[in-house]
C-alpha cells in the first residue's frame, strides 16, 4: 500500500471507531480481516496512524476547526508527525486510493496550526470533564502531564530473575537494542519507531522459556514497592492475568506462599500458563466460586495483601489512547465503589503488623489519595508508610526517584512526564 492509501485506511478505521463507539483494536482487527491484501507492515503503519490520531484527537480537531476523522488525521499529521502543508497535501492528493485533496480552508488551518491559546484539556489532549481532576493533582502542569500521557509508550520487559539475569537478556535481545530501565533493576526498554511493527517478543525463545515478561516499568516498580520478602504469606487480591503475581514470586525467590485471586475468574485464566512458563512454584490460584468467600481460611495470617485495584486506567492512556475518549463519569463512580470494597476486604486477612499495597494505574486523586484518606478514617489502626522508605528498595536510585515522583502523605504517584513510566499510584498501608 502507498502512504496515501494507508492514510485513507486509517481514516476509514477512525470513522468505524466513532460510529460504533468501539475499541480501536477491534476496529483495526476487523479492517485487517476485510482487507487481507494488506501486509503486516501496512497494518502496523495503519495502526500507528490510528493510535496517533486518537492520542491527539482533541488538539488535532481543535486546530482544524472540525470534529471529524479526516480533520483528526490532518491535524495529527501536522502536530504529531510534524509534516508541513505540502507534505500533507501530497498524501491528500485525490489520486487512486488517496484521500480527497485538501480544501483551501484546510490548507490554511494546517499552516496556522497552533495551540498557544488552546484550553488546557485541548492542549493536553484529554476529555474536558477530567480537567478539574487534573488541575487538583497537577495544577498548572496539567497540560504537560496530559501531553505526556498522550505520547507513545515504549515496550518494557521484566526480566524473570528466577531464571535469568538482565545482562544475559540484553545480549539475547540485542537485535531490538534494549536498554536497562531507568528505575527498575529488573527491566529492559525497547523504543519502537512510529509506524513500525512492535517486536514479536512473544515469539522470542527468551519469552517462551519464561525469561522475560512484557510489563511496564511503572508496574514493575509498583510490585517492588510492595516490599514482598522471601518466606512471607501474600495475597494478590486482584491478580487478573498475573503480571504482578509473577513479579512478587520472583521477589520472594519462589519461597513463602502467594494466594492469587480475582473477583472475575475469566481474568484469571491466563495465569496458569504464565506461572508454568516462569517456573513459579509458590503461587496458589484461588478461583472464585459464586458468593463463597474463598479466602476465609487466610484471615489473620497474611503478611501482605497486594491490591492492583480496578480503576479508570488514566495512567495507561499512552497504551490505550482510545479508552480516554470512551470513558464516562459514571464509570469512575463505579470504580471508586469497587476500590473501597476491595480495600475493606483486605483488612481481615492481615496478621498484626501486616500491610496493604494499594496500587492503581490512575493519576486521579479520587481513586488514589482520596481512597487512602477515606480508608484511614474507616480503619484508624493503619498508617501510610513514608515514601522514602517505600522507595528504598531501589537502593541509591531511591532518593532520586522520590525527587522525580509526585509525593504526598497518601503515597507516591508516577507519571510519564515525571518518571518515564505509565501513571501508577502506590500507597503502602501498615497495620499499627
Amino acid at each position: 500500500m502507498t502512504p496515501a492509501a494507508r492514510i485513507s485506511a486509517a481514516i476509514e478505521v477512525l470513522t468505524d471507531i466513532e460510529a460504533r463507539r468501539r475499541p480501536a483494536n477491534d476496529a483495526l482487527k476487523d479492517w485487517g480481516l476485510a482487507h487481507r491484501f494488506a501486509g503486516s507492515s501496512d497494518r502496523a503503519a495503519i495502526a500507528g496512524l490510528v493510535y496517533d490520531a486518537l492520542r491527539r484527537r482533541a488538539s488535532s480537531t481543535y486546530v482544524m476547526g472540525e470534529v471529524t476523522p479526516r480533520a483528526n488525521m490532518l491535524g495529527m499529521l501536522r502536530l504529531e508527525r510534524g509534516l508541513d502543508v505540502e507534505a500533507i497535501a501530497a498524501l491528500f492528493s485525490g489520486a487512486r486510493f488517496a484521500p480527497e485533496p485538501m480544501s483551501d480552508a484546510e490548507r490554511e488551518r494546517v499552516a496556522a496550526a497552533n495551540l498557544d491559546d488552546a484550553p488546557p484539556h485541548i492542549a493536553g489532549d484529554y476529555p474536558e470533564w477530567f480537567d478539574g481532576s487534573f488541575a487538583a493533582v497537577f495544577g498548572e502542569a496539567r497540560v504537560e502531564e496530559g501531553a505526556a500521557l498522550a505520547a507513545r509508550a515504549p515496550l518494557d520487559l521484566r526480566v524473570n530473575t528466577l531464571k535469568v539475569e538482565r545482562d544475559s537478556e540484553t545480549a539475547e535481545l540485542a537485535e531490538y537494542n534494549p536498554e536497562p530501565t531507568g528505575w527498575s533493576p529488573v527491566g529492559l526498554r525497547i523504543v519502537v519507531a512510529p509506524g513500525s511493527r512492535s517486536p514479536a517478543i512473544q515469539s522470542e525463545p527468551s519469552f517462551i522459556k519464561g525469561g522475560i515478561e512484557i510489563q511496564d516499568e511503572g508496574s514493575q516498580l509498583a510490585a517492588l514497592f510492595s516490599g514482598a520478602r522471601p518466606g512471607e504469606q501474600v495475597v494478590d487480591l486482584c491478580a487478573g492475568g498475573g503480571g504482578k503475581t509473577l513479579a512478587l514470586a520472583a521477589m520472594m525467590e519462589n519461597t513463602g506462599q502467594i494466594f492469587a485471586t480475582d473477583t472475575d475468574k475469566r481474568r484469571l485464566s491466563p495465569i496458569h500458563a504464565r506461572l508454568e512458563r516462569a517456573g513459579i512454584r509458590n503461587v496458589q490460584v484461588r478461583t472464585p466460586r459464586g458468593s463463597t468467600e474463598i479466602l476465609e481460611d487466610l484471615k489473620g495470617v497474611i503478611d501482605l495483601v497486594l491490591i492492583d485495584a480496578p480503576c479508570s486506567g488514566t495512567g495507561s492512556w499512552r497504551r490505550n489512547p482510545d479508552a480516554k475518549w470512551r470513558m464516562r463519569p459514571g464509570a469512575l463512580e463505579i470504580r471508586q465503589k469497587d476500590q473501597t470494597a476491595v480495600l475493606d476486604r483486605a483488612v481481615p486477612l492481615l496478621k498484626p503488623g501486616g500491610r496493604i499495597a494499594y496500587i492503581t494505574c490512575s493519576v486521579l486523586d479520587e481513586e488514589n489519595g482520596a481512597q487512602i484518606r477515606a480508608f484511614l478514617a474507616r480503619h484508624p489502626a493503619f498508617s501510610v508508610e513514608k515514601p522514602d522508605r517505600v522507595a528504598a528498595v531501589l537502593g541509591e536510585r531511591g532518593y532520586l526517584f522520590t525527587k522525580a515522583a509526585l509525593i504526598s502523605g497518601d503515597g507516591l504517584l508516577m507519571t510519564p512526564r515525571r518518571t518515564g513510566t505509565d501513571g501508577f499510584f502506590v500507597s503502602i498501608l501498615r497495620q499499627n
